[in-house]
């Protein structure tokens, strides 16, 4: 063979080599991205040509999938929208998928691989492929109670199920309907889209659970309440140094109480006043004498710091400050869940759900239980304990003294005539031009609580600087406790 024909050879086998490598590499390495890639229209036809199975809360549908005479074949549907929308998210041909939406997609489209055998099923039978359903704990009362005691105003609630982790409300205000992002229109789906984006307070924003973290606090007092019990150094009748005004170690700072009150005679009160009153100096003063290794542990011990939390969702971990953040006037600040002390609502949740089981934190869960369209369950979730976040006799104690500041002290308006609560308010600063945030954590009834609860009203709601935990948020997780008691 002369020079010019083995070039030639050369040649064609190097483009038969790229060729052959170009096609293993789209086929096979980026065949998964190149399916899941949301500009695939082919993958968009494949997913929305089958039924998607329904998101289901009490035997009912809040989400699901009818057929439509489109190139796409099933339109999802959300009824009631905006009352499920933190909870279900949406489904968008242009903008993705979040929430349950999201993190159950596999389930929902019937590709999960525990839905082999039904997807073999169908095969051999030639029946047409169907998602299966994703049951929720969600109880539509307190959902409802949730949704309407925010309003207007920006914030969320958490309520939990203590002895199973359950989430029974997860609402997020302001919502957002997913009917208008669910549109095939994609023009319509992306203008919706930009419309939430440009809204005032981040609609799409999932404040119970991720994105945004909140000072919490006087609620964080739970914490350095628990911190104390725990060290055995302290009981709920241990007398705290409770000055009028605490000046902060190693400066000019001062720390007062709300309203510039007393918390007690003679500069001195127990911890369970301290706490039903919500004194600040003295937990200020507390937090100092325990020191930052005993408040990040037992804050540890409730869940903050934890980045693997999901529920599926994923939840934002909650923050408590490193040993090289804090000297002791930043420590005395974190005592009292200021300074860089960050929550979310379903932590503040998960602090009161543990206190109120026995001291046991439970993993938080929003789906029950998942069907195939034949109503054959294919997985259910079984409660599990997550932590140890306090001994048995610390939970005890600190559920009367939680009891002590319902019945007695700044949690007065989450009494519920005939049912003990416990409870403990929040008025959390932010920044000096800005209201604080109403918090309240709580659960009951006390003796034999069934449910927990978290609400944020950020920035004081309707009330604004004048608002405290007890007059803003307090209200609203009565009526969510009251949801769920039949009450």
């Amino acid at each position: 063979m002369n020079t010019p024909l083995r070039r030639l050879a050369l040649v064609v086998v190097s483009m038969f080599l790229v060729l052959m490598v170009g096609t293993t590499w789209v086929q096979f390495v980026q065949a998964d991205a190149l399916n899941n890639d949301t500009r695939n229209v082919r993958t968009l036809y494949r997913e929305f040509g089958n039924p998607r199975g329904p998101i289901i809360v009490a035997g009912t549908p809040v989400a699901w999938s009818e057929p439509v005479d489109d190139a796409f074949g099933y339109q999802r549907i959300y009824d009631p929208g905006a009352l499920y929308s933190s909870v279900t998210g949406f489904y968008s041909i242009a903008n993705g998928r979040t929430e349950i939406e999201r993190y159950e997609n596999d389930v929902l489209t019937g590709t999960s691989d525990s839905l082999f055998l039904s997807r073999l099923q169908d095969l051999i039978t030639g029946k047409q492929p169907q998602g299966s359903s994703v049951e929720l704990t969600i109880n539509p009362a307190a959902q409802q109670a949730a949704w309407d005691g925010l309003g207007d105003q920006v914030g969320a609630v958490v309520a939990i199920d203590p002895k199973t982790g359950a989430i029974l409300a997860l609402v997020s205000k302001p919502g957002f309907d997913p009917n208008l992002l669910a549109t095939h229109s994609s023009t319509e789906a992306n203008a919706a889209y930009q419309e939430l984006l440009a809204a005032p307070n981040d609609p799409l924003e999932n404040k119970a659970i991720n994105g945004k973290t909140y000072p919490p606090g006087s609620t964080f007092k739970l914490v350095t309440t628990a911190a104390a019990l725990e060290s055995g150094q302290y009981t709920a009748d241990s007398v705290l140094t409770a000055p009028d005004v605490l000046t902060l170690p190693g400066t000019s700072t001062t720390l007062k109480n709300y309203g510039g009150e007393s918390c007690g005679s003679g500069g001195q009160t127990t911890l369970t006043d301290a706490l039903r009153i919500s004194c600040n100096t003295a937990f200020a003063q507390l937090g100092i004498d325990l020191g930052d290794d005993a408040l990040r542990e037992q804050a540890d011990k409730f869940g903050f710091d934890d980045p693997s939390l999901t529920i599926p969702m994923p939840v934002t971990k909650s923050f408590f400050p490193g040993s090289d953040d804090l000297d002791a006037a930043k420590l005395a600040k974190s005592a009292i869940g200021q300074q860089d002390v960050r929550a979310t609502p379903m932590q503040m949740a998960m602090v009161s759900a543990a206190i109120a089981n026995g001291g046991k934190l439970m993993t938080p869960y929003t789906v029950q239980t998942i069907r195939t369209a034949d109503l054959d369950v294919i997985s259910e979730t079984k409660p599990s304990v997550l932590s140890t976040a306090v001994s048995t006799s610390t939970a005890s104690t600190l559920r009367d003294m939680m009891i002590s500041v319902v019945e007695n002290g700044t949690g007065k308006a989450a009494q519920i005539s005939g049912v003990q609560v416990a409870g403990k308010t929040g008025t959390a600063e932010t920044t000096a031009e800005a209201a604080p945030h109403a918090w309240f954590t709580g659960f009951a009834p006390a003796n034999d609580p069934q449910v927990a609860v978290a609400v944020i009203v950020e920035h004081g709601g309707s009330v604004g600087s004048e608002a405290t935990g007890g007059k803003i948020a307090a209200p609203i997780a009565k009526a969510v406790m009251q949801a769920v008691l039949n009450r």
